[in-house]
């Protein structure tokens, strides 16, 4: 049977879709992106960009995950801490060309979100994402629209692939891509959030390069959510909800490639995944005002922490791995079993650790919590 692709239809890409079943959805993810937005913008400015590194760290590790790239967690948020000047707790990663590039991609995507898209900034990031030219053991064209044909498969026995999707012949990338980049950086589309849904599909659809496609798009998905948000900050991660969503991500979205331009029920389940990813930006948002709380607290009372102390408080908040014993203190920060010791019991005195409730060689420490009077 001889498929044909939404991309093949005379009135590509003339999307359409039913507004009755899109309102419902898109309404509540606006009352929530509102009221996220709203509640972050109370806390202070440390605690908005302490829960920003968070979701940017997040963001561009679960983008490469969904790829099956495995960056390391250490290196991509050292990164990010350092392009933003922020404090990272004293903590830095081994600097790694490919979380570099990979960084540089996300930053730009986000912070510059206000910049017209083109394809030398496209370029740029597509050279961030391959800097030696190589897709693992495989030289491919970088920086540059692909020329040759794409499609999207899976299993690995030669002549037994699934084929999932076949992208525009290389011949149209080009004129294809002019064209996107008209309607993404006009009006034509005046909600921003239909924009990242129907931007994210389409540049998917076009597949114009040889590799990297997804994690281009997901930027780009930042960008339109950067625009919508009106800021710099980011305070949910899209890519981590699809990782979790992945294989009925591909499932719609090979359903709506392969249908007709009404492309309904991608945009209500690309919007139902948004709104799922922005209920669970309070894990990030909590630890980013108890924080706050904490650290005002301290700062109220003049107590003064070391430079260990603080880089341990840091990891603690950003989510350690494992429990919080004085042997993994003395390791991390580089000091005696005796110094681990006085500086967790100095900040359980002040407050700010628990033990927990094994002892003996078990004994573990938490963050105490935040009294109810000192948040806000």
């Amino acid at each position: 049977m001889l498929v044909e692709y939404i991309h093949e239809q005379a009135d590509w890409p003339q999307f359409t879709w039913d507004a009755t079943a899109v309102a419902g959805i898109l309404s509540a993810v606006r009352l929530r992106q509102g009221a996220l937005l709203g509640r972050m913008r109370s806390y202070g400015l440390s605690s908005r960009w302490d829960a920003t590194l968070k979701v940017l760290t997040e963001e561009t590790i679960k983008s490469s995950a969904i790829e099956g790239v495995v960056l390391n967690p250490e290196s991509v948020r050292s990164a990010i801490a350092r392009r933003l000047d922020l404090n990272a707790g004293g903590v830095r990663g081994t600097e790694d060309r490919n979380v570099e590039g990979v960084v540089e991609l996300m930053l730009d995507a986000t912070q510059n979100y206000e910049a017209p898209l083109n394809d030398a900034r496209l370029f740029g990031w597509h050279n961030s994402l391959f800097p030696g030219g190589y897709s693992g053991l495989h030289k491919i064209r970088v920086a540059a629209w692909r020329d040759a044909s794409m499609q999207v498969a899976s299993g690995h026995r030669v002549g037994k692939e699934k084929i999932h999707f076949v992208a525009p012949p290389a011949d149209r990338v080009e004129p294809e891509m002019t064209a996107f980049f008209a309607w993404i950086n006009g009006d034509s589309q005046p909600d921003p959030l239909l924009k990242t849904a129907i931007a994210h599909l389409w540049l998917v659809t076009i597949h114009p390069f040889q590799d990297g496609n997804g994690r281009i798009t997901r930027a780009i998905s930042e960008l339109c959510l950067a625009r919508s948000d009106d800021s710099q900050q980011r305070f949910y991660s899209m890519s981590s909800q699809i990782l979790e969503e992945r294989a009925e991500y591909y499932r719609v979205l090979e359903s709506t490639q392969k249908g007709s331009m009404d492309i309904t029920e991608w945009l209500v389940w690309f919007l139902k995944c948004l709104d799922r990813s922005i209920e669970k930006s309070n894990l990030i948002t909590d630890s980013a005002l108890e924080k706050e709380s904490l650290l005002r607290g301290l700062k109220n009372r003049s107590i003064i922490l070391n430079d260990r102390q603080k880089k341990m408080l840091n990891k603690l908040f950003d989510g350690l791995q494992g429990k919080l014993t004085a042997d993994k203190w003395s390791k991390m920060t580089n000091c005696s079993h005796n110094t681990a010791i006085n500086d967790i019991s100095d900040l359980i005195d002040k407050g700010a650790l628990i033990r927990n409730e094994e002892g003996g060689r078990s004994t573990s420490y938490r963050l105490a919590p935040v009294p109810v009077g000192e948040k806000q």
